[in-house]
């Protein structure tokens, strides 16, 4: 559905900065090369800890980082083969979260009948991705294409990042594209203005007309020398849960967002920059531009953001009946998509009897 690109005087949804997340979603949880053979790692989505662990064959498996025994985290134990294995009594659970071992107990001994949640998870584009929702609808659930991962034209820059800030706040932050004032040291973007405004039951679009000038944007290709001023048209498309931002044929940024709890957040983002350089010649430097290129420009970006973002939370807490002025109609409809997203998730299934399907959500929170 097409949207109004006014720019007017609009009221925020002020229950978003206290919503929850739509779990049936895949989520990108952790760097693929931080989870190390034999070794456990954990994240944390939406208040879950989940534990990490690859198995023999090299798998990826997640379950609940909590042992039901006596309630002790499992990242504090080991991984026996392809079962994680509890620090305090030894018990062994596989990716399935089915109990295999108690070391204590006789062979012939049957087990007590006790499992730890699982859930799905998947490998791909270095990331760890983990679906925290409803178990029979991770398959039917596409993760996120990113086409460009292996085209050798593309420079890919990962970099990923914290915020003390619930997830709506950084959310607002990318779809915002008026903030360029905030980068203008750094020979940001100017003059925006929104073109197009659509949103679907799980998305919203935007596309944005930006101007550049200056030696930065002369490296990056978005204008043809430092003195001349080049508009171009942006599209940032939030795809719940995540972002996808496109300058065609110059970059596309795909921003995978981690809510871990009501006041923090994650990001893992993959940029993909078209220098105009031969193959060749992009593959010898690939290294050195990333590394540069990360620290002397997208890092500089990103810690202007963080530090609004982070304002901006310690203000709501300060004062969350405090009521503010919206002006970008894409802001309304992106929170306007987060606030019915959640609602879905926690809407009672008409076969389920309210009450526990209420007791059910709390308990996989």
């Amino acid at each position: 559905m097409e949207l109004a690109t006014t720019l007017k005087s609009q009221t925020p949804r002020s229950q978003v900065r206290e919503v929850g997340i739509n779990g049936n979603y895949w989520y990108a949880i952790a760097w693929a090369t931080d989870l190390k053979p034999t070794k456990i790692l954990t994240a944390t989505v939406w208040q879950q800890s989940i534990a990490l662990y690859r198995d023999r064959q090299n798998q990826i498996q997640a379950v609940e980082n909590v042992c039901p025994h006596k309630g002790v985290s499992l990242d504090k134990g080991k991984v026996e083969g392809d079962a994680i294995s509890c620090p305090y009594h030894g018990w062994e659970f596989n990716g399935q979260g089915e109990c295999l071992n108690i070391p204590y107990f006789p062979p012939d001994q049957k087990l007590p009948c006790v499992q730890i949640r699982s859930f799905p998870v998947q490998e791909k584009y270095g990331l760890i991705w983990v679906f925290p929702g409803d178990q029979t609808l991770a398959e039917a659930q596409p993760l996120i294409e990113i086409p460009e991962y292996n085209d050798p034209n593309w420079l890919l820059l990962p970099v990923g990042a914290t915020f003390k800030a619930h997830f709506s706040i950084c959310n607002e932050n990318t779809m915002d594209v008026f903030h360029g004032h905030l980068h203008k040291n750094l020979q940001g973007w100017f003059d925006p203005v929104l073109l197009k405004l659509r949103e679907t039951e799980n998305s919203v679009n935007a596309e944005y007309q930006l101007s550049y000038t200056g030696i930065v944007s002369q490296l990056l290709g978005l204008s043809q020398s430092a003195d001349r001023v080049t508009t171009k048209v942006i599209s940032v498309d939030y795809r719940y849960p995540h972002y996808i931002n496109h300058l065609p044929g110059i970059s596309s940024l795909y921003l995978m967002r981690l809510p871990i709890a009501p006041q923090e957040s994650r990001s893992f983002s993959l940029l993909f920059l078209k220098l105009g350089l031969p193959q060749w010649l992009l593959t010898i430097l690939r290294p050195i531009l990333q590394l540069l290129i990360i620290n002397l420009l997208f890092l500089r970006f990103l810690r202007q953001d963080i530090e609004m973002i982070e304002s901006e939370q310690e203000n709501y807490l300060k004062n969350p009946q405090r009521r503010y002025v919206e002006v970008n109609p894409a802001i309304v409809a992106a929170q306007r998509l987060m606030v019915q997203q959640y609602e879905q998730f926690t809407r009672p299934h008409p076969l389920e009897n309210p009450l526990e399907s209420s007791v059910s959500q709390e308990a996989s929170a």
